[in-house]
C-alpha cells in the first residue's frame, strides 16, 4: 500500500484528487495539506511514501516544501502536480528534489502510474515537461548528453538504482536525479527504460 499526502491550496481540487485516488486498491490517502508548511508538519506524522505537491501556494510554495521534505531523515518521494509548466517552475521543482513533474490535466491512469513509479524511486516527467526541458537545454548543435549524463544512463542500463549510481560515481543521489532529468529531456523520453533504449539507439552506450 502506497501512503499518499495530497498538498494543494484549493480544497475542491484536494477533494477531487482524494476521491479519484481512493478508487485505487494499492493507494491510500493518509493526509492532506493546504500549503507547504502544513505539508512539512503532516508528512512525517502520517509517514507518507509519496507527496503530491502543488507548486504555487501561500505561506510556503511547493518547491521550498519539496526541498525541506527531501531533507528529512526519512524523506518521502515528491511528485509535483501543477497547472504550470514554465521553465522556471520546472527547474525549481527538479532542483528541489522532486521525483517527477506532472500537469493537472493528466489522465487518472497517467497520474496513478506516475505515483507507483515515484514510489519505486523512478523519475517521472510529463511529455510536455520533458519537451520544455529539452528546449531549455538545447544547445546550438542540439541537446547532447554530457559525459556525466552518459555515465549515469550507462549505469541505469546495468540495473543500478539512483543510490547505487551515486555510490559508484561518488556523487549525491539528488545529483544523480538531476542528471537523469536532464538526460531524459535531451533524449526526449519520460522514463529510465526509454532513456536506455534511446541512448543505445544513438550509440551513446553499449548494452553488450
Amino acid at each position: 500500500m502506497i501512503r499518499l499526502l495530497v498538498v494543494d491550496d484549493h480544497p475542491v481540487v484536494r477533494a477531487g484528487m482524494v476521491a479519484v485516488l481512493g478508487e485505487e486498491t494499492d493507494l491510500e490517502v493518509v493526509g492532506e495539506a493546504g500549503n507547504g508548511a502544513e505539508a512539512l508538519a503532516v508528512a512525517p506524522r502520517v509517514e507518507a511514501d509519496v507527496v503530491l505537491m502543488d507548486l504555487r501556494m501561500p505561506v510556503m510554495d511547493g518547491a521550498e516544501a519539496t526541498s525541506r521534505l527531501r531533507g528529512l531523515p526519512q524523506p518521502p518521494e515528491v511528485l509535483v502536480l501543477t497547472t504550470y509548466d514554465t521553465d522556471a517552475d520546472i527547474v525549481r521543482a527538479v532542483e528541489a528534489g522532486a521525483r517527477g513533474y506532472l500537469l493537472k490535466d493528466a489522465p487518472t491512469s497517467v497520474l496513478t502510474d506516475a505515483i507507483r513509479r515515484a514510489a519505486r524511486g523512478e523519475t517521472v516527467l510529463a511529455p510536455p515537461v520533458a519537451a520544455r526541458l529539452a528546449e531549455r537545454l538545447r544547445g546550438p548543435s542540439g541537446p547532447e548528453l554530457t559525459g556525466r549524463e552518459t555515465e549515469v544512463i550507462a549505469l541505469v542500463a546495468r540495473g543500478l538504482s539512483n543510490a547505487d549510481i551515486g555510490r559508484e560515481l561518488f556523487i549525491g543521489e539528488a545529483t544523480v536525479k538531476t542528471h537523469l532529468v536532464r538526460a531524459f529531456a535531451k533524449l526526449a523520453v519520460t522514463d529510465r527504460t526509454a532513456a536506455v533504449a534511446e541512448a543505445h539507439r544513438r550509440g551513446l552506450i553499449d548494452l553488450g
